[in-house]
């Protein structure tokens, strides 16, 4: 949530700041980030839109709840989307479930997508809320963090630490870790967002 001390202003109609979530399946990972990251942001998040893609996704409807945990969304009849260059390069940054998701979406698009692909996890850990200090507009801190983020790539590097396991398959115990994964990373990103 904001705080009292920071008043968001809405970005104006033409803002728009695009965020695409990528893991393999676009079964559990990418759809829970993009879900929470929707609901999080609330109204503030009018002017960031949230998608996301998988790099081995199958086009036919899937039930999240035949997970061995099920990630508290409601995805009856959602048909996983196949990660393309044109999903890549139609935005602003690119968010992978695992080091390999990044690094599948800069080889489609090595010149747009080397400076705006991370994983969730690292840019979680790189984003910080005073980078966009005096910026009111959540589109407009979204881009600011992003470029600080960017900048500051290279300070730390634990790529095995900034991956989310994939839970298709696992235990129930790797599920639960990995839904928590994601929800700690997209918190801080929110908190970034909306100062």
């Amino acid at each position: 949530m904001p705080s009292s001390a920071l008043r968001l202003r809405a970005p104006s109609p033409q803002a728009v700041y695009r965020v695409l979530l990528v893991c393999t399946g676009n079964l559990y990972r990418s759809p829970l980030a993009e879900r929470l990251l929707v609901e999080q942001l609330g109204p503030f998040g009018r002017g960031i839109r949230v998608i996301s893609a998988g790099t081995a996704a199958r086009a036919v409807p899937i039930r999240l709840a035949a997970l061995p945990t099920e990630p508290a969304t409601d995805s009856r009849g959602r048909v996983p989307r196949r990660l393309t260059v044109d999903l890549v390069e139609g935005s602003d940054l690119v968010l992978g479930a695992a080091t390999k998701h990044r690094e599948a979406a800069v080889r489609m698009s090595p010149a747009w997508a080397l400076r705006r692909a991370f994983t969730l996890r690292e840019f979680a850990r790189l984003v910080r809320p005073q980078d966009a200090e005096g910026t009111t507009c959540p589109v407009e801190r979204f881009t600011v963090i992003a470029q600080a983020a960017a900048a500051r790539r290279g300070a730390r590097c634990a790529p095995a630490d900034d991956d989310v396991a994939d839970p298709q398959g696992a235990s129930s115990q790797v599920a639960q870790t990995s839904a928590a994964l994601v929800e700690e990373a997209v918190e801080r990103i929110v908190r970034a967002v909306l100062g």
